[in-house]
């Protein structure tokens, strides 16, 4: 817990004279997790604390394109309205590298009735936690982020390289878990954590992945909508360490032909509110109902949430038959191979961990859907297939192979369209698809390769 979690209006300014702020970051994550919103003289903050951005500036693709046509207007109107942002005291935090005092506020997205924008991430993943409240739950959840430092790169049609490091050198070969490895990029990542220490992120372990150039950071559990600020921040905070050390982080599930792509684990558990004991473990110290149940639900619609786990063309290079990343959803105690995971761990530390969710995922959506899903094996009482005890890279795909795959899927999925918002299914898909359409204008290099001359 961070010393601003209960914060009030009136202790946010406190806060912003004690720090001797002049200007505020007002921001909203996008459906993409891009930070959007205006930066604000401190006066004209603490005089409006808000303000109006139209409703499309959250529900635009990467690309920055949204549909023009079709059900995304049945949601978003053609009058191009806007919303209203209310600040969220408790996430204001310092913008460490900002050469002028400044902060920066997490803000929520209204519309002109008072009622929390339905597509907006962070109104989806309130909504799916105001589920788990309404039943006495309190989720629990720790992700993994998985990224990869790479060198400078301008050209989109240059495939990217590992960067140099420390010894002048850049890695030739995988040094998973090396502590030389990612001593090589140490004044980086001093930055990374002083700058992490500024802004309260409660980051644990850094590691060294099994990719070159590939790491890790792993954040303390906590609450799911703290932890998804944390991720949003954190992705930012990275990028910018980055480029002052003349390289960049990419958080693409599959930046490298040939190297491993980049996940977000999620490890979840759920806690009683009256007990404060997690519901997956029984008095006598054995699984419970509900964690095989949570497990039901997971296997039953990540299948249908893939496009929300895996949004971009991109996260479908990741999910192949390679020991890196799962292909189905067996579950299994301590086995890295299914998609489902169960660590081995204490009666009071019992969780359940998401393996299929990709680092390009948005952490509000990811951590809404990953949610849902088991919310709706609890509710459902949907039972689990056996444990997977082998290896479940024999197994079949059970996932689908491509965006335009879980596109489908997910239009069709009526338990998550009622638990995430009809309307943010519709304005999520109709978004994806106008991505989706883009790519398939550009020609890659292996059809010219191998197409040109050959058919």
């Amino acid at each position: 817990m961070n010393s601003r979690d209960h914060f009030t209006f009136a202790e946010l300014e406190q806060w912003l004279d004690n720090n001797l702020v002049t200007e505020i970051e007002c921001l909203v994550p996008d459906l993409t997790g891009v930070a959007r919103g205006k930066i604000l003289p401190r006066q004209k903050f603490t005089e409006d604390r808000g303000m109006r951005l139209p409703e499309a500036v959250v529900a635009m693709g990467v690309t920055g394109e949204f549909p023009e046509e079709g059900a995304y207007y049945d949601v978003i109107m053609p009058t191009d309205r806007d919303m209203h942002l209310r600040p969220d005291p408790t996430t204001v935090r310092i913008v460490p590298w900002a050469t002028d005092p400044t902060a920066q506020v997490i803000h929520d997205c209204y519309d002109r009735d008072g009622q929390l924008v339905p597509f907006a991430p962070r109104s989806v993943l309130r909504h799916v936690c105001e589920l788990f409240d309404q039943q006495g739950w309190s989720p629990v959840v720790a992700p993994e982020l998985e990224f990869y430092l790479v060198a400078r790169n301008t050209d989109p049609d240059v495939p990217l390289k590992p960067p140099i490091g420390r010894s002048g050198r850049s890695e030739t070969g995988r040094q998973a878990y090396s502590i030389d490895a990612v001593n090589e990029f140490d004044p980086l990542f001093e930055d990374v954590y002083a700058y992490c220490e500024k802004m309260e992120l409660n980051v644990d372990t850094l590691i060294h992945e099994v990719g070159a150039g590939q790491m890790e950071i792993n954040f303390f559990h906590a609450h799911p909508l703290g932890l998804a600020d944390e991720v949003f921040l954190f992705k930012r905070t990275v990028r910018e360490a980055a480029l002052r050390h003349n390289m960049f982080a990419t958080f693409m599930a599959k930046p490298i032909a040939g190297e491993p792509g980049s996940a977000m684990h999620i490890h979840q558990s759920i806690v009683s509110k009256a007990t404060g004991m997690n519901i997956f473990s029984n008095p006598d110290f054995t699984a419970s109902k509900e964690f095989y149940w949570y497990i039901g639900g997971l296997q039953k619609y990540i299948p249908a949430a893939m496009a929300l786990f895996a949004p971009y063309v991109n996260s479908y290079r990741r999910l192949v038959r390679s020991n890196a990343a799962p292909i189905n959803i067996q579950w299994g105690t301590d086995n890295r191979t299914v998609g489902i995971r169960s660590p081995v761990a204490g009666a009071a530390a019992r969780r359940v961990e998401n393996r299929v969710i990709g680092a390009d995922a948005n952490p509000y959506v990811a951590l809404a859907a990953t949610l849902a899903c088991g919310y709706l094996g609890m509710m459902n009482k949907i039972e689990p297939s056996a444990e997977c005890k082998g290896d479940a890279y024999l197994g079949d795909f059970g996932l689908p192979r491509s965006l335009g795959e879980a596109l489908a899927m997910l239009r069709d999925e009526k338990d998550l369209a009622q638990v995430l918002g009809k309307d943010f299914v519709t304005v999520y898909t109709e978004v994806k698809e106008i991505e989706y359409a883009e790519f398939m204008k550009v020609i890659s290099p292996w059809e010219r390769e191998h197409l040109l001359l050959h058919v």
